[in-house]
Formats: C-alpha cells, sequence, structure tokens
C-alpha cells in the first residue's frame, strides 16, 4: 500500500484527473490530490496557502509528486507571468519542504520536477505575458540568434526585453536553488522538463547548464516534455522494485531519428527517454515484458490543430500475444483516424492503453504511466482501466482528431450541450470496447476549442 500526494501543476484534465485514473487501476494505492478549486488555471494562480493547509493534515506519505511550478510562482502559466520576486518564490519553497517534514513517512521519496521556461514561436499571448501579442517571434528570433550565432541585435523595445531577461533569470535562479534542495537530501528525484522547445535558444542554454550543475548528483534529469512529467514521476515512484522491459515496435522504423514538433530530440530518444523515467527499461524484441506500438510518422509529423495533415497509417496492425499498450504519435495533438480504426476491429486482448495527447512526450509519458500501474498492480480494477482508456480515446481522438475541427469555427460552439451531441457517436464505438455503466460529461476547462474535459459520474 502506498500513500501518494500528487500536487499538479494546474487545473486542467491531464494534469488533475488524469493521475487519478492511472493510480485507480491499481487498487492497493492511495492518491491525495488538494481541491481542485486551490489549482491555477489559464486567467488565475494557484492558492497556495490552501495547498500547504491540505498538506498539513496528511500523515505517513510514503511517496510525494510535485510540481514545484504550483508551489514557487502559482502553476505552469504563472511561471512565465508572475512578477513574485525571487526572494518571495524562495520562502514560499522553504516553507513548503518544511511542511513536507512533518508530513512524511520514515521513508518518504519526494519526487519534483520544475519546467524550464518555455519560449513559444507566435504572437499568441494567451499563456504568457500581454506583450507576446506583438513580440512573440521576435524574442523567439532574439533567443534563438543569440545562442545560434551570437547576434544581440533587435528591435524589441528595450523595457520589454529586459522584462522577459529579467523573468528568465529568475526562474533559472529558482531551478538553480531545486538542485542545493536536491543536495540537502530534501528532494530525492528532481526532473527539469524543456517545454515547447528548438534546437536553440535561451531555453537550451540553460538546460546544459543545468545538465552542467547536476554532475555528481544522483537522479537528477533534463528532459524534453512538461505536462506529462508528472504522471512519469508517479510510474516511477511506483516501479522501484522491479523494472518492467519494454520493447518500443516503431511502425515506421526508417523514421525514428526525426524530430517531433515542439521537441529538440528524436523520436527513438523521446520514446527511451520516457521509458526509462518512467522506471522501465527499454528492452529487445527477444526479451521484454510489453510491447509499446509506436505509430510515428515517415517524414514529419502532422499538427491538428494547425491543420497540417500528413498521410494516414496504411499498413496491418499485427499484434502479437504478448501486453502491448499504444503511443500514437504521427500527428501533434491528436489521433491518427486510420490507425484507430484498425485498433479498435482486434478484440484488445492483452491491451495496456492509449495516448495521443499533444506532444510526442506528452503522449509517451502519459501512455506508459497508465499501462505500467496497470500491468504491475497488485489489486487490478479492470473497470478503472476501462474508464481510463474511455477518456484518452475520446479525447485523445475522438475530440482532437474529429470534433474539434467541427465545432472551433464558432465562438458560440463552446457549450458542454453541443460537444456531448457531437461526441455521441464515438461514445458508442468505445463504450462497446470499453464498457463503463457511469454518465459521460464533458467541459471546456479553459473556455478554449484547444483542450476538453471528460467527466465520468
Amino acid at each position: 500500500m502506498s500513500e501518494i500526494a500528487f500536487i499538479p501543476a494546474d487545473n486542467r484534465p491531464v494534469c488533475f484527473q488524469l493521475p487519478r485514473l492511472v493510480t485507480a487501476q491499481a487498487k492497493e494505492h492511495n492518491l491525495y490530490l488538494p481541491d481542485i478549486e486551490f489549482m491555477g488555471s489559464l486567467t488565475k494562480a494557484s492558492n497556495t496557502d490552501e495547498i500547504f493547509n491540505w498538506l498539513k493534515e496528511l500523515k505517513n506519505i510514503d511517496i510525494y509528486i510535485i510540481s514545484l511550478d504550483t508551489i514557487a510562482y502559482g502553476g505552469l502559466i504563472s511561471s512565465r507571468r508572475t512578477n513574485d520576486g525571487i526572494e518571495k518564490i524562495i520562502n514560499r519553497i522553504n516553507e513548503f519542504f518544511e511542511i513536507i517534514q512533518n508530513t512524511k513517512s520514515k521513508n518518504a521519496k519526494v519526487f519534483a520536477f520544475s519546467s524550464i521556461m518555455r519560449i513559444s514561436d507566435n504572437n499568441i499571448n494567451e499563456e504568457e505575458k500581454s506583450y507576446w501579442a506583438y513580440w512573440g517571434k521576435k524574442i523567439f528570433e532574439y533567443s534563438y540568434n543569440f545562442h545560434k550565432k551570437g547576434i544581440f541585435k533587435t528591435d524589441i523595445p528595450k523595457e520589454i526585453l529586459h522584462d522577459y531577461l529579467d523573468t528568465r533569470k529568475r526562474n533559472f535562479e529558482v531551478n538553480k536553488y531545486y538542485m542545493e534542495l536536491k543536495k540537502q537530501g530534501l528532494i530525492d528525484f528532481l526532473v527539469f522538463s524543456k517545454d515547447d522547445c528548438a534546437k536553440f535558444g535561451l531555453n537550451v542554454l540553460e538546460a546544459k547548464e543545468l545538465e552542467m550543475l547536476s554532475r555528481g548528483l544522483n537522479n537528477v534529469f533534463i528532459k524534453t516534455g512538461a505536462d506529462e512529467i508528472p504522471l512519469v514521476l508517479l510510474s516511477n515512484a511506483l516501479n522501484k522494485e522491479k523494472k518492467i522491459k519494454i520493447y518500443p515496435f516503431y511502425l515506421y522504423p526508417f523514421s525514428i531519428d526525426r524530430i517531433s514538433r515542439y521537441e529538440d530530440i528524436t523520436v527513438k530518444q523521446a520514446v527511451e527517454n520516457q521509458i526509462e523515467l518512467s522506471g522501465g527499461i527499454v528492452s529487445t524484441e527477444e526479451n521484454f515484458d510489453m510491447m509499446l506500438i509506436v505509430n510515428n510518422f515517415k517524414r514529419e509529423q502532422g499538427e491538428l490543430v494547425m491543420d497540417i495533415k500528413v498521410p494516414l497509417f496504411d499498413g496491418s496492425l499485427n499484434i502479437g500475444d504478448k501486453p502491448y499498450f499504444i503511443a500514437d504519435i504521427l500527428n501533434a495533438n491528436g489521433g491518427d483516424n486510420n490507425f484507430v480504426s484498425k485498433l479498435l476491429s482486434k478484440n484488445l486482448e492483452n491491451f495496456y492503453g492509449y495516448a495521443a495527447w499533444n506532444t510526442t512526450s506528452n503522449t509517451l509519458g502519459s501512455v506508459i504511466s497508465g499501462a505500467l500501474t496497470y500491468y504491475k498492480a497488485e489489486k487490478p480494477d479492470k473497470s478503472a482501466f476501462n474508464e481510463l482508456q474511455t477518456v484518452r480515446f475520446l479525447d485523445d481522438w475522438a475530440y482532437q482528431a474529429n470534433v474539434r475541427n467541427k465545432i472551433r469555427d464558432n465562438i458560440l460552439n463552446l457549450s458542454p450541450e453541443i460537444l456531448k451531441n457531437k461526441m455521441k457517436e464515438y461514445e458508442k464505438i468505445i463504450i462497446s470496447k470499453f464498457p463503463i455503466k457511469k454518465e459521460i460529461l464533458y467541459y471546456f476547462p479553459w473556455n478554449r476549442f484547444f483542450e476538453i474535459g471528460v467527466l465520468l459520474k
């Protein structure tokens, strides 16, 4: 039995609901989350005072999974927006770790992650400071050219550039402080995540410096990804005793050295990184416990939000008699209709999970975490497994690959009722494969078309 305290990055379903769905597959674990009302969103920061009060009420916790951005800044989005000074942030972090010392069990382990502040290549300020609407692409170009060519010249207004660089410097200093906490033994497993990164940039330089500073320290990692990292840490924490051997089977093996959108490493590197970070072992065809089927792309990855289409899966899907699970990464931001159609035509014996969520690393981390937790469960819960798969297929495939494009042309379509009506045909298909007894409801957690919440009541 494990007692797990889990602090998400924010209130999005993939951050808040998904850990609960994953953990519920194994009845021997108890997962504790703060009230969702305390968590940050697109427009507000987390209520850290309430999170601290919640944490103080917990006793004998064995495993802490912590999104440090929530504690330091109020969430992943707030980490780019808040004007809190470093002294205030450090004091908040210190208070948090003092509380942990009073609530943990004797042999408790702390698994934590912090993001390296991203630099998005667009003029969309939905998740950034207001000036990103005018200067976002210019800031990206400045960052890229500074790293690659050593060019400082830019026409970005001085006050905006100074503010941006000061925010980066503050967050970087906070990340270096976590390294000190690791040295003091307050953090057992620490991951710095590279969110939405390119080959060059200030964020890449920071990642390299953190990597240098981490030399000689055990269990400090710099990894591509972000939102999936807490799930990966959860999987790692629950897979310490016996590591599962996972064989990655690529549907297009000749293109595994290509790089996915929003990432800076190859598909092969992303797959192997996520397996290892999740507590698994990359294995061979001759000697494995589970097979990870990767529906990768031939030349370039599609992007369903940006309407960048690539050829869909056109081969046969031959599945053996060993446990398997699937990372559908042909596209960023949604599943491959041809692949899902062929998959759902199977009887799904020995099937342990599917994902096609957002970036390649998001998909990999979420599906590996779910599959390993169910596979290793001492008291597996089949109904919880069915609920997890229902949510993932309805979100990653039904909505992201199909329904979103049908409704996002009109802001009035941000309606749970309209969404429910559009999702009905997909619900019938999924429930025939993964029977559940709960009513399915939908909502738009951040009042935008990009993501949905799928609630099972």
